[in-house]
């Protein structure tokens, strides 16, 4: 069992576009599979920014378990129920939960970044892996025809992602003490 998990995190890295087709990779162990991988990245993510910002580790894996959840709630709606192929219409969403999971796969070399050095590029270059493997299984999980659309699910995914993160955490941004000081 440890072996195939380490299968899918190598495929992963590999950007082998064979990981999202193989009915094996989605048995009854991927759902977990894809958790942990999760966890692991957010752990990951954790011991990375802490060699420049103190970041709690156990909230660090809690957010990677939401930010899975969200991220393949955006996929799926926007790919299968918004902008869908005619093959997409009848993907289940926990394929698109475990197709995301192991997307994420490459943030697992963030625990490399040991240093302060390393942090900023290993992120970068972490984050920018982790989206071209999501266009990889979102076109493959999917069915979709083109890498164009591919690429256009995942992006608008990120968007709106992105500007809902910035809203809640802007709009927590009163409630600092900070803000009195202004």
């Amino acid at each position: 069992m440890f072996n195939e998990f380490l299968n899918i995190i190598f495929s992963s890295l590999k950007l082998d576009k064979n990981l999202y087709k193989n009915n094996k990779n989605f048995g009854e162990a991927a759902i977990y599979f894809s958790g942990l991988i999760m966890i692991l990245d957010g752990v990951a993510g954790a011991v990375a920014a802490n060699t420049i910002i103190k970041t709690s580790i156990g909230i660090s894996g809690l957010t990677a378990i939401l930010t899975w959840l969200v991220w393949a709630i955006f996929i799926y709606v926007i790919g299968v129920k918004i902008f869908p192929d005619k093959a997409t219409t009848n993907i289940p969403f926990k394929r698109v939960l475990i197709g995301v999971g192991y997307a994420h796969a490459p943030g697992l070399l963030r625990f490399f970044a040991v240093t302060p050095e390393l942090v900023i590029p290993i992120i970068f270059l972490t984050q920018f892996w982790i989206f071209a493997s999501l266009i990889i299984s979102t076109k493959q999980i999917l069915n979709l025809k083109s890498n164009f659309k591919s690429f256009g699910v995942v992006f608008l995914s990120f968007l709106i992602f992105a500007i809902v993160s910035v809203s809640f955490v802007m709009s927590r941004m009163d409630a600092l003490p900070i803000s009195s000081y202004s």
